[in-house]
């Protein structure tokens, strides 16, 4: 007997779902809602650190862009939302009751037990399917590495293992040393 084909869950009608919540967070993966796993203080930290390097280098960049963390939704295709660690987005300012980036053009995640296999392979594939993203950078604390994915001119990714220096996220045109994530 076959079974009967399950619905899958739509941006809106998950963005819908998930203002219903009274706790936890969640995203939407190929239609069905994911728990995203509770956060180790270590994880917390880093994601701070790293929006106020970001919000610091546009800031002196003077840049048309606005570092979040922890708050929008990047929607990936009709039944894909992630919800980034951090994120830049670039262009015109984002409504206040807006859940998901317009035009995201940095994502960062950082690695964690729970995270690590999704972070490398399925968001990895599916935030570069969003045409104003430029740079995906994978933090990892244990190894004070962070791997930075940037789109060139054509439809070739790069892939940069940065572990001392500074990273060049152009565009937007934004300066950011390493050590200011691992501070």
């Amino acid at each position: 007997m076959t079974e009967p084909a399950r619905k899958l869950m739509t941006i809106p009608e998950f963005l819908a779902w998930s203002e219903r919540q009274d706790e936890g967070r969640y995203e939407l993966a190929n239609g069905e809602i994911v728990a995203m796993a509770p956060e180790r203080a270590e994880h917390g930290r880093a994601k701070a650190q790293i929006w106020r390097a970001l919000a610091d280098a546009i800031a002196r960049a003077g840049t048309p862009c606005e570092a979040f963390v922890d708050s929008l939704g990047v929607a990936v295709d009709a039944h894909t939302v992630y919800e980034p660690d951090v994120l830049v987005n670039c262009g015109e300012t984002i409504a206040p009751e807006a859940m998901l980036a317009p035009s995201p053009t940095i994502i960062v995640e950082v690695l964690s037990p729970s995270s690590h296999t999704m972070d490398k392979s399925a968001k990895l594939a599916g935030y570069f399917r969003v045409a104003s993203l430029a740079h995906y950078l994978i933090v990892d604390l244990g190894r004070r590495a962070v791997l930075h994915y940037r789109r060139d001119a054509g439809a070739t990714f790069l892939l940069e293992i940065v572990t001392e220096g500074s990273i060049r996220l152009d565009p937007p045109g934004l300066d950011l040393a390493l050590k200011d994530f691992f501070a």
